[in-house]
């Protein structure tokens, strides 16, 4: 299952890794506050799942904001339960690297989070994020709700244009529903504020999204 070419497209689910039934070992707090890694979202807060390539630098963006309240980094959109990073990068999981990011709407809006995102990496790269290559690599944005799902679609038309006028590509972010979230290794966790010296593939277009600007008539 190592092939390559499960590194340019997703894996199918039948022949995906069959993974395991327990969850592999994750920290047991975040790095920076010190809540459980597995908190849940308190009432009032909203989260969302985000894939902007290597998760390390990916999480960093977020944890870093103000009104996002907990940040954790793990696996989704594929099809093997509880995968482990190696079986990730071999792509022959289906999964892409994500964070987790819980946030108060009363502190960030849900269309400032998307413009992070947006900007926080380049949406056009398919399966990969600068010299990252792979299915585990690519851009994707999970959502908790409906609200939280027209809200990122409609994001990327209006981001698509700006891309557009900037001689750049077809955005090629996955966007749908929320499925399982699987929490990476504990040296994953937080990995940046542990290693600030260490790897981060984050790059953005350099292109502003035009959330929050009002829409032309």
């Amino acid at each position: 299952m190592s092939d390559p070419v499960w590194k340019s497209r997703i894996i199918p689910a039948d022949q995906a890794l069959p993974g395991r039934s327990t969850p592999v070992a994750t920290a047991p707090t975040h790095f920076v506050t010190g809540r459980d890694i597995r908190v849940g979202c308190p009432a009032g807060m909203a989260e969302i799942y985000l894939g902007l390539g290597c998760f390390w630098g990916a999480e960093r963006i977020f944890w870093e904001t103000p009104g996002v309240w907990h940040t954790a980094v793990g696996y989704g959109g594929g099809t093997t339960p509880n995968p482990t990073y190696a079986e990730t990068c071999t792509g022959a999981t289906g999964h892409t690297e994500l964070v987790r990011v819980v946030f108060d709407p009363d502190q960030l809006s849900l269309d400032q989070v998307l413009k992070l995102f947006w900007e926080g990496h380049d949406p056009t790269q398919g399966m990969r994020q600068g010299n990252d290559r792979g299915t585990q690599y690519r851009s994707a944005i999970y959502a908790t709700n409906a609200t939280q799902l027209a809200a990122a679609r409609a994001a990327a038309e209006r981001y698509q244009a700006e891309l557009d006028a900037a001689g750049l590509g077809a955005i090629t972010t996955e966007i749908t529903e929320a499925g399982p979230f699987y929490y990476a290794e504990q040296e994953h966790q937080q990995y940046l504020a542990r290693n600030p010296s260490g790897y981060c593939g984050i790059g953005g277009t350099g292109v502003v999204c035009p959330i929050g600007r009002p829409t032309t008539a």
